[in-house]
């Protein structure tokens, strides 16, 4: 597909209301995507230090939705300032699209400057009280001001989700003597499915240092980590390219989770069955969405030592593919969980139409309450 049909599923949130709504849903949704990471950690799908490690990575998207609302408060009131209004992808993923996150980035190397030059809160504030009771009218301007200086204080602050977020590695235990396992972890946010993305890689490390304090191999092992997270890349293409390419990491487990798409009647387009499921649950605004979660993982299986030179010979991993039906060829990963987070009322619906294809979906259902129960 090329960039001219990728825009077509582009759509500016024009309207003040529907832009706040959309906030006001991704912050219940990333709100509970921290639960769910605690639930998967009760469920012994992740570990305690990977449920807080992606517990982390929510906390930065909760956090960039925020910067970004900030961002677009009041902008869609400000003709003068042309288009401004926050673009999603509303086929297939329902976050903001790839550019909003470059922007946003370029945006943060100049916050410092930015709020150098403006007035501080407390004086937008007296001015705008001063506006409302003398003028009597709504100090649209300096809300705008308000809302600009709220979203660089944000970006300032630091601790956001952006286009990629850089490996970092976390001691897990020493095997044996001279052999270390790692936890290394980053993510990306896909270029082409417009989604946040999560990597959770068990390397066993057998150089000379610890991999994080190697001042050669680990900037080397970082940039070609970032450059292989790619969605279109399996992950055994990926874990293969990692142990060819260093004789002394050794990768035993590599997961990827895609946080996304979120579907909601109101913001996306959708086909097929959750179109009729979100439709006919005949939802509020706060409980009209589904979101799918899905979790792609590759183990080792074996390892084979291979010549390397006249005289030694280096660690290799053979790794499982999911045996059925020929699958793990074409996925390339030992097993795909697929999941889908959504409240009580889409769910009762999709649990009475019972369509196939979700009978093999791990369904986390979220009550009136905000508890979530765990079905299928």
């Amino acid at each position: 597909m090329d960039k001219a049909d990728l825009t077509r599923d582009h759509k500016a949130l024009e309207d003040d209301l529907a832009a706040r709504r959309y906030f006001a849903k991704f912050e219940r949704i990333t709100r509970l995507m921290a639960g769910i990471a605690e639930e998967m950690k009760e469920e012994r799908a992740l570990s305690k230090m990977e449920a807080v490690i992606l517990g982390a990575y929510v906390g930065a998207i909760s956090a960039t939705f925020r910067a970004l609302s900030f961002k677009y408060l009041v902008a869609g009131r400000m003709p003068e300032l042309g288009r401004r209004h926050l673009t999603i992808d509303l086929h297939e993923s329902g976050f903001p699209i790839y550019q909003e996150l470059v922007t946003m980035a370029n945006d943060a190397a100049q916050a410092g400057k930015h709020l150098e030059g403006m007035p501080s809160a407390e004086a937008l504030r007296d001015q705008m009280i001063r506006q409302i009771l003398s003028e009597r009218t709504v100090p649209t301007r300096l809300q705008y001001a308000m809302s600009q200086r709220l979203y660089f204080e944000a970006l300032a602050q630091g601790g956001l989700y952006w286009a990629h977020m850089h490996p970092q590695a976390q001691w897990v235990a020493d095997v044996a003597e001279g052999r270390r396992r790692f936890l290394v972890h980053w993510g990306v946010y896909d270029s082409q499915m417009n989604v946040p993305v999560i990597y959770l890689l068990e390397v066993e490390d057998t150089g000379r240092k610890a991999l994080p304090l190697d001042e050669y191999r680990w900037p080397r092992a970082q940039t070609h980590l970032l450059a292989q997270s790619v969605s279109g890349l399996k992950l055994v293409t990926i874990a293969k390219g990692l142990d060819a390419d260093f004789d002394d990491l050794h990768p035993k487990r590599l997961r990827r989770l895609f946080l996304g798409p979120m579907y909601s009647s109101a913001f996306t387009l959708q086909t097929g069955p959750l179109r009729e499921v979100l439709e006919g649950a005949k939802a509020p605004p706060g409980d009209d969405w589904a979101l799918a979660w899905t979790t792609e993982e590759l183990e080792s299986e074996r390892v084979e030592l291979e010549k390397s030179g006249w005289f030694s010979t280096v660690e290799r991993e053979v790794f499982r593919l999911d045996p059925f039906s020929g699958r793990g060829a074409d996925t390339g990963a030992t097993r795909v969980t697929r999941s889908l987070i959504l409240p009580q009322r889409p769910f009762q619906v999709l649990a009475e139409r019972d369509p196939e294809g979700f009978r093999a979906v791990r369904k986390y259902v979220v009550g009136p309450e905000g508890r979530v129960g765990v079905y299928g």
